[in-house]
């Protein structure tokens, strides 16, 4: 199999913290196994390459004992030859991921982009109601102004005065005082759009893996974290079409246009299904808009600059949704000052945001923005 590893991707030196020799390749596998859509042969290939240029393994631990304990393990799965039910073997069995697996990637995911973004007592995030909810964290932190008494920790807030001002001259003041941290019951619904084009892995930018990887993330996110949430993924090129969570480490660009109305109306059939909860989409895309689907079911396209035809339509999604009450946050991957201005235009019709970005820095901002519009119940 021809490899190139240098294209779209770069490889440092990396020490390790103190892993076992599995542990230390289960880390890079996984990586791999993202940027080649699950295609764990091709990824095993990979680590291979890496391992005689890196000598990640020794005599003691090679590659074909990872793969064994991969196994072992229930990570991997030999897949059936014939309908006899013989597996085949190590000479031509094609490995294949499991459900166990899929999770794995997903925590990874979830690890890399939004393991840095570690609570403080003054709260990360960008909203004006950090902390002060009706769900109880579990989690304390000092009093601030505006907190409600009922938040108080008489215990907590009691230690602090015994350990600042001392047992024989006991006081109690502003500074003692603790509070459990809370966050709104309130339920959001979001979808999240991802662009398929062939545009997201032109010009030798992969730019499909990190929009994956932002995809895991959240899902892991909410599902850990906000289990009353609930997430939708749907992928847009010439169409759109929902895909599942276990799809994404899967997924790969095809020979598309963008769609971008197809799925925004899929997008709000979606959450119009959703009751009594707050509802938003999420899009990341790099490529202007240049496709529509007709009534007669053939596609009109047009890739030179904005069709005005197709622009218009998405200005009609755009208001369409804000009737709704559907804020829609654009991620654009694009620095094209005339794509700039079609979202801005875009962002208006519906009173949403959009952030004008690379590949850097796009989960954590979609993990801001979506910690701030939960916390403010979009009405």
């Amino acid at each position: 199999m021809a490899m190139n590893l240098r294209k779209g991707f770069q490889f440092t030196s990396y020490k390790a913290p103190d892993q076992s020799p599995f542990e230390k390749l289960f880390e890079i596998f996984k990586e791999l196994i993202t940027h080649t859509s699950g295609d764990v042969d091709e990824a095993l290939d990979w680590l291979r390459e890496l391992d005689k240029e890196y000598e990640l393994t020794d005599e003691n631990y090679t590659i074909d004992d990872f793969i064994e304990d991969l196994k072992a393990k229930g990570y991997l799965k030999e897949e059936l030859e014939n309908g006899d039910g013989d597996k085949e073997g190590d000479g031509g069995g094609n490995l294949s991921a499991t459900g166990k697996l899929e999770r794995a990637i997903r925590q990874q995911a979830l690890d890399q982009i939004f393991g840095k973004l570690k609570r403080s007592g003054a709260g990360n995030h960008k909203t004006g109601k950090s902390g002060r909810g009706d769900e109880h964290t579990g989690e304390f932190r000092e009093y601030r102004y505006g907190d409600g008494l009922e938040h108080i920790s008489i215990t907590e807030s009691l230690k602090n005065a015994q350990v600042n001002h001392g047992i024989d001259s006991f006081s109690l003041s502003e500074e003692d005082l603790v509070v459990e941290d809370t966050q709104f019951k309130a339920q959001m619904s979001t979808v999240l759009m991802i662009d398929i084009s062939h545009s997201m892995i032109l010009y030798g930018e992969d730019r499909i893996t990190p929009a994956k990887k932002v995809a895991m993330a959240l899902a892991e996110l909410i599902t850990t974290r906000y289990p009353k949430d609930t997430l939708d993924i749907l992928v847009f090129g010439n169409d759109a079409w929902p895909i599942s969570i276990k799809e994404l480490p899967y997924l790969k660009v095809g020979p598309y246009h963008t769609n971008t109305v197809a799925g925004l109306q899929l997008a709000m059939d979606m959450l119009r299904r959703k009751r009594n909860t707050n509802k938003q989409i999420f899009m990341i895309t790099d490529g202007k808009p240049s496709c529509l689907r007709l009534p007669d079911g053939n596609y009109y396209k047009n890739s030179v600059g904005l069709d005005d035809y197709i622009v218009e339509k998405c200005y009609a999604m755009a208001q369409q949704a804000r009737k709704l009450h559907i804020p829609i946050t654009t991620f654009m991957i694009a620095q094209d000052p005339y794509l700039m201005q079609f979202i801005r235009h875009f962002t208006k019709a519906n009173k949403g945001k959009a952030f004008y970005t690379g590949l850097k820095g796009l989960g954590e901002m979609i993990f801001e923005d979506y910690e701030q519009n939960r916390r403010k119940r979009i009405k």
